[in-house]
């Protein structure tokens, strides 16, 4: 079984951040490409009339996720959350306890794997 840990965020874009959101996200993205090199996927995604928008985020292990995760807290979860309504989290994989944890307080709900292959 794979090592990765992915999860998806699915949000709602708060009235009038449009804007606001666009310039925090190429900044999230560019700090996460130039500091997290266990991040393998950093992907946004906006619905066609932008009130939706949606991430899926891969790291190599739960070491990686828990970078990530601590970055995020300290740089960007304030303006992330005044940007945008979490809906809803998803984790997939194994994470290690701490990692858990960590998630488990922003609302994720787990889903640990079942069965398939990955290439």
């Amino acid at each position: 079984m794979s090592t990765h840990i992915y999860w998806t965020v699915e949000t709602i874009v708060r009235e009038g951040k449009l804007e606001e959101l666009k310039n925090l996200m190429q900044e999230m993205v560019d700090a996460t490409k130039a500091n997290e090199p266990g991040t393998l996927n950093y992907e946004w995604t906006i619905s066609e009339d932008s009130k939706r928008c949606s991430l899926y985020e891969r790291y190599a292990d739960s070491a990686a996720a828990m970078t990530h995760s601590a970055s995020f807290m300290k740089n960007f979860a304030g303006r992330f959350v005044g940007c945008l309504e979490i809906k809803k989290m998803v984790v997939h994989g194994r994470p290690a306890d701490d990692l858990k944890k960590a998630l488990a307080a922003q609302g994720a709900m787990f889903m640990s794997p079942f069965g398939g292959f990955a290439r």
